[in-house]
């Protein structure tokens, strides 16, 4: 049967940037897709990062708004609006902004974990 996901949980981080989870193991631990993905609504702040990681799931991410920056081992993509990166599991990558800051989509398969991020110590 389908199930409405009637609102976002959003997950605190540092920095400004704001997550709005809408499916995956915070906001619907019981669904027809357990575990399998999550789907999360971000907007960054202009000149945001994070650590690099090395992720135990595959990233999809579609930027509605700015520009995603995606650091790795080969150098930098600079990701505008209306264009997507897909990242591997296993591929150390770290996420920034431009000076616009990010709105952006990621999909995780399988679902985003904090400890599965596997983020370097900053």
């Amino acid at each position: 049967m389908p199930q409405l996901i009637a609102a976002p949980t959003r997950i605190p981080v540092p920095g400004g940037k704001v997550i709005d989870e809408y499916v995956g193991a915070v906001n619907t631990p019981v669904t027809s897709l357990p575990g399998s993905v999550s789907v999360a609504h971000m907007v960054a702040p202009a000149e945001w990062s994070e650590p690099f990681q090395t992720p135990e799931f595959g990233e999809v991410t579609l930027v509605l708004r700015g520009t995603v920056l995606v650091d790795h081992d080969g150098g930098r993509l600079e990701v505008l609006a209306g264009q997507a990166v897909v990242t591997g599991p296993g591929e150390r990558v770290r996420y920034s902004t431009g000076a616009d800051g990010a709105e952006y989509v990621a999909v995780c398969l399988p679902a985003f974990d904090p400890q599965a991020a596997n983020r370097d110590d900053d």
